[in-house]
């Protein structure tokens, strides 16, 4: 097994996407964007069929963990995640989210949760835009970051959904949880995001399709940053 990474401290994190990442060259684009200032790695696990998009497994995610230094946060948009929990555990993967969406069963998805901790990652939960928040708060108290999705999952370069925010300022309010958003994150949405609460940004074409990945990683922290709220 390979021990996991050391997770970020506290403030706004970047966490380019690699699913925007040009994968004939992977191991030199991950080098590209730390070396611009990546605080993490985002990994869009994703099955054909809980969305309509099929992208990596574990053995790509193994080949991600020798490339990099940084953590790995893997984001299965799959079906029967509990299967696979194991798999991207062994592959290296810091932290793992799941969809709320994907385990129906409330039982079963505590056991998803539980297996993820008891493997000493980061346990995720994330919610899609259409899904109401209440279905996530039975869970909180098994998670350490809540995944608010701000694009429709399963394909990169989607305009962001600004109503998702509403989410994440119910999040901020509950407190004790890293907040992610997903999806649309750029130079105009960074600070609206940081500002409704979160503190992981996931942004894909923003980075990988700018001419300069180390402007537009500032950019996106400069931005992030002065829309942090300020304690008096």
């Amino acid at each position: 097994m390979i021990a996991p990474a050391r997770w970020p401290g506290p403030g706004v994190r970047i966490a380019p996407s690699l699913l925007s990442a040009d994968f004939a060259r992977l191991a030199e684009e991950i080098r590209r964007v730390e070396e611009a200032g990546a605080d993490v790695l985002h990994l869009d696990v994703m099955d054909g069929h809980f969305v309509p998009n099929l992208t990596i497994g574990p053995p790509v995610v193994s080949a991600i963990r020798r490339a990099s230094r940084v953590p790995l946060d893997a984001h299965l948009m799959i079906a029967e995640p509990g299967k696979y929990v194991d798999a991207f555990a062994d592959a290296g993967a810091d932290s793992i989210t799941v969809h709320v969406e994907a385990v129906p069963d409330a039982p079963a998805l505590e056991k998803v949760l539980d297996r993820i901790r008891a493997r000493g990652r980061r346990v995720g939960l994330a919610v899609n835009p259409e899904t109401a928040l209440d279905r996530a708060v039975p869970f909180l108290d098994r998670v350490d970051m809540v995944l608010v999705m701000t694009v429709h999952p399963g394909f990169a370069g989607q305009k962001f959904i600004a109503e998702a925010l509403s989410k994440v300022r119910a999040l901020r309010e509950r407190g004790g949880l890293v907040i992610e958003v997903d999806g649309g994150i750029g130079p105009s949405t960074a600070a609206p995001s940081v500002e409704a609460g979160a503190t992981v940004l996931v942004a894909g074409s923003a980075i990988f399709g700018a001419p300069d990945v180390r402007a537009a990683i500032a950019t996106l922290r400069e931005r992030a940053e002065a829309a942090c709220p300020r304690s008096s």
